[in-house]
């Protein structure tokens, strides 16, 4: 069952925040999300009016765009119980430097704070809110996990992806060694220093080698992407996906950026 933003609910009524490479590039995870949050008991909804959540204008510095998508962000999100992204990077930028956003604003600054509060990653969403322990999923495969920058750093995800796969029938989680370190996506970063990036890069994709595992997972779609790509130039046989998508079961489909 759905509900709208405006009418009462008698379970959490969740906005998903679908993200703009999510939407562009790997709807599925968008379902896989929707998925998760329903067995975990909420309703979801996915506000129209959503747009890019503005961290490449605010990491470049245009202060002024990014306050414009963020008021319409917290315009199309409020009245939720929760806003929840499958992104760690997004959830970041919501959660944490919205307020910032409106520090010269006392209205506007309450009301990015009190949108703040109800801003989550998907899977922290649903082990620390939802108290969800164990999904119904099974894959076998051996798997490894990245731990993205912004997840890790500002939402201190880590734990509880790990959590949840272990409950995967049929999946074993190989760690890669340095698993916290960067990938070197870093949105725009990528762009502006591209042969740095491609070296941090081709250090994961060692380190992802390393680790044995035929699956890579992570939590956000920008760093998947980013080494997916490098490992497919490699010729390498690991293919990856978001961790939404093995949680919730959905893994029919090809992995991120095809079969090599």
């Amino acid at each position: 069952m759905h509900t709208t933003a405006d009418e009462p609910t008698t379970t959490p009524n969740v906005g998903l925040f679908v993200t703009c490479l999510v939407d562009l590039f790997r709807p599925q995870i968008g379902f896989a999300a929707v998925r998760l949050i329903e067995d975990a008991g909420c309703t979801v909804d996915v506000p129209m009016a959503q747009t890019c959540c503005g961290q490449p204008a605010y990491n470049s510095g245009d202060r002024k765009d990014a306050r414009a998508i963020a008021e319409n962000t917290i315009r199309a999100f409020e009245g939720f119980d929760y806003v929840v992204a499958p992104s760690g990077s997004c959830a970041g930028m919501l959660k944490k430097h919205y307020p910032r956003l409106f520090a010269d604003d006392p209205a506007w600054k309450e009301r990015a704070e009190a949108f703040a509060s109800r801003v989550h990653e998907l899977v922290s969403f649903l082990a620390d809110v939802m108290g969800v322990e164990k999904v119904s999923a099974s894959h076998a495969t051996t798997a490894t996990y990245h731990d993205s920058c912004s997840g890790l750093r500002e939402l201190g995800i880590a734990a509880q992806p790990r959590a949840l796969l272990g409950s995967v029938e049929g999946l074993t989680l190989n760690e890669m060694p340095d698993s916290d370190v960067c990938c070197g996506f870093g949105g725009t970063f990528c762009v502006k220093y591209s042969d740095i990036s491609n070296a941090i890069v081709e250090k994961k994709t060692a380190a992802i080698e390393e680790s044995g595992a035929d699956m890579l997972l992570a939590g956000d779609l920008g760093c998947l992407m980013n080494m997916a790509g490098k490992l497919k130039r490699q010729g390498s046989r690991v293919e990856a996906r978001h961790v939404a998508e093995v949680l919730a079961g959905m893994t029919d489909g090809a992995p991120i950026g095809g079969r090599g």
